[in-house]
């Protein structure tokens, strides 16, 4: 539904130096860069875009989708190592759905409370191997 969208920022090197920490464990990076101006997305394109302006857009709830749960640990991992505040941590929010797995936090320069969600089941466990069969030894004649 969404192309991209743009968030005003207040301080656009401590916003573009979070955002890139905090997007890296899910697979984004900048894409586009002009002054005071970035735009972070995929191989594909930018999808969220910052900006410095005077005011910041009043905090918005942004959930970037994360390809796996280990994606979404990662992220609340690196956003708490980058200042943010926990919002909530990694794990299942079945009141959305079965597999809704998602972490929260607040981005500390601008206030947005960002989400990382992954809506995989979980990784079926690894199945354990079965002992190798002994083999009887033939009796030499």
């Amino acid at each position: 539904m969404i192309d991209h969208f743009t968030v005003s920022v207040k301080d656009f090197a401590r916003s573009r130096a979070f955002y890139a920490a905090v997007l890296a464990p899910l697979g984004y990076s900048v894409k586009m860069e002009f002054p005071k101006f970035a735009g972070f997305g995929d191989d594909r394109k930018p999808y969220l875009w910052l900006k410095e302006a005077e005011t910041a857009t009043t905090p918005q709830h942004i959930a970037f989708r994360a390809a796996s749960r280990a994606a979404v640990d990662a992220f609340h991992k690196a956003a708490l190592e980058a200042g943010a505040t926990d919002d909530g941590s990694p794990g299942v929010r079945d009141m959305y759905h079965p597999n809704y797995y998602g972490a929260f936090v607040i981005d500390p320069i601008n206030g947005h409370p960002l989400e990382a969600v992954c809506h995989a089941p979980p990784p079926a466990p690894k199945k354990k191997k079965a002992p190798a069969k002994k083999t009887a030894k033939k009796k030499k004649r």
